[in-house]
């Protein structure tokens, strides 16, 4: 990790479980820290903050509901969609990614071989 800390890894992953379920087992923290190295300074200062200012609500979907119409939710939550339905998975994770959960498998998305190598991932 680059930019995430342990604990801000933590709470984005716990986000992300509460705004697109079964998410966390993709290791989303790893492809948003990689995406955020690699933005501007006062973009990745934005999203971190916002991060942090969902830190206290991310314990339940009830406590991140009363977020959900601040722009700090709707930059975390694109992140947290970014990350998954990209169909990003860590190294090391032995998980589907979401294309074969919702069935996304045309015949290109078939043939596609992700490389995450552009953000620094191998």
């Amino acid at each position: 990790m680059t930019v995430l800390d342990e604990q801000r890894a933590a709470v984005f992953e716990q986000l992300c479980e509460l705004i697109v379920p079964g998410s966390a087992r993709v290791g989303p923290a790893l492809y948003v820290d990689a995406l955020l190295a690699r933005m501007p300074p006062p973009v990745r200062d934005q999203a971190v903050a916002a991060l942090d200012a969902l830190a206290p609500a991310s314990e339940s979907a009830e406590a991140l509901a009363e977020h959900e119409r601040t722009p700090e939710f709707a930059l975390v939550r694109a992140l947290a969609i970014e990350a998954f339905y990209s169909d990003f998975v860590a190294p090391g994770r032995d998980v589907d990614g979401a294309w074969a959960e919702i069935d996304f498998a045309p015949p290109a998305a078939r043939r596609l071989r992700k490389d995450w190598s552009y953000l620094g991932i191998s």
